[in-house]
């Protein structure tokens, strides 16, 4: 049995939760560790949250640059979206946290890493599976997976040992958020039939009211700049964030297919993460050749299920993100993004100097040199063996 556990912790029920419970259930010193991923907060409060729910030591480790750089700019080159839709949000920020609760394991001497997620949750694959591929020999705890407890119980758990939280019964969402987005359960969400009441939004609340332009500029797939100001990718997507969601668009309502074999009604705010995705697609369009963004297009769905399912630090990951990068070397250039009332965000406009747009092949005014003459010759070779096979198998019938 360990004796020292390095837990992810975010300050939530759970996880406040598990600090106290391990320690009296299993009797292990416990390191609360707390990643800033850009969901914000006061983490000095955080932090002393946690040394009151009983942690022998409580550390931040200050992630947003290493997570945008290393994490949301490979799985955004790559149009990282589970089943089409959602971004990533939560399964992004997992791998990154791992590797900090590892080298926190390192550093204290702990022989084992815990986290608060529950048996049928997506993030205890990402974790486990994480923690297998970096640190094989640590133990991995689970303590919501064993003590059985309700979300009400839990509340009341914390209540008997004055465990200082911020959920109620009166209010029972549970909620994750990172620069990337943020992530709304339980409660009345549980029910797919019903609507998400207003409430539960923060990113996503209608403010503005005149419509606007930004102009994102990427490099080799990167977003660099906005309206020309150079900013470090952490700092640009919060912008992007900000104005985007201010005309209320930037939500995903969806029921997701889980790692653990359930469905579940998920309820995501994304504005950043979607218009940037969406810009990031568009230059494509404009500078990836043919085959290359078909291919790719094929492969993206197959990245954004390894994500998804905790296989971050895989062979195959690994594999697509060297295609990736190299598909990305002339993903240059820039892109114009609009946002009006009501709740509307689109792209606008797009440039680059690398481009695969040829005004003079592609227009039908005077300036046109496409070759016309060529193409008769090209169809006839295309069609040659439908034709074939229409002469020579009759018996078939066609449509």
């Amino acid at each position: 049995m360990a004796k020292r556990v390095v837990l992810a912790y975010s300050g939530g029920l759970d996880t406040s939760v598990a600090v106290r419970w391990m320690g009296e259930e299993l009797g292990v010193e416990v390191i609360a560790l707390v990643a800033d991923v850009g969901q914000g907060g006061d983490f000095e409060a955080i932090r002393k949250r946690a040394l009151a729910a009983g942690a022998v030591e409580a550390v931040v480790v200050d992630c947003r640059r290493e997570f945008a750089e290393d994490f949301v700019a490979p799985a955004l080159k790559a149009n990282a979206r589970y089943e089409g839709k959602y971004p990533l949000v939560s399964s992004l920020s997992r791998p990154v946290i791992v590797k900090h609760m590892v080298a926190a394991a390192r550093e204290h001497d702990a022989d084992a890493v815990a986290h608060g997620c529950t048996g049928k949750g997506n993030d205890q694959v990402r974790f486990e599976v994480s923690t297998r591929a970096l640190a094989p020999d640590l133990e991995t705890l689970a303590p919501v997976r064993t003590w059985g407890l309700t979300r009400e119980q839990s509340i009341e758990y914390a209540e008997r040992f004055d465990i200082p939280i911020t959920v109620t019964k009166a209010s029972p969402y549970s909620i994750d958020q990172n620069l990337w987005g943020r992530t709304i359960e339980c409660g009345v969400l549980e029910d797919p039939w019903q609507q998400p009441p207003e409430d539960v939004f923060e990113l996503t609340t209608p403010t503005a009211t005149d419509p606007v332009e930004m102009v994102v500029a990427f490099e080799q797939g990167v977003p660099v700049a906005l309206d020309g100001r150079a900013l470090p990718l952490d700092g640009l997507i919060g912008e992007v964030t900000t104005v985007v969601g201010s005309y209320g668009w930037g939500r995903i309502d969806m029921v997701e297919n889980r790692r653990v074999g359930i469905k579940s009604r998920e309820v995501y705010e994304c504005p950043g993460a979607l218009a940037l995705l969406m810009a990031h697609a568009d230059l494509e369009d404009l500078t990836l050749e043919r085959d290359l963004a078909h291919e790719k297009a094929r492969l993206e769905p197959r990245y954004a299920e390894l994500v998804y399912d905790g296989l971050w630090y895989s062979p195959l990951k690994g594999a697509l993100d060297a295609f990736v990068d190299e598909s990305q070397r002339f993903v240059t250039g820039e892109v114009r993004l609009r946002c009006e009332v009501p709740g509307r965000c689109f792209v606008a406009g797009r440039r680059s100097d690398v481009g695969l747009y040829d005004f003079d092949l592609a227009t039908y005014e005077a300036a046109d040199r496409f070759r016309h003459a060529d193409a008769e010759g090209f169809v006839r070779l295309w069609g040659l063996g439908v034709e074939t096979w229409a002469a020579r198998q009759p018996g078939r019938e066609h449509p």
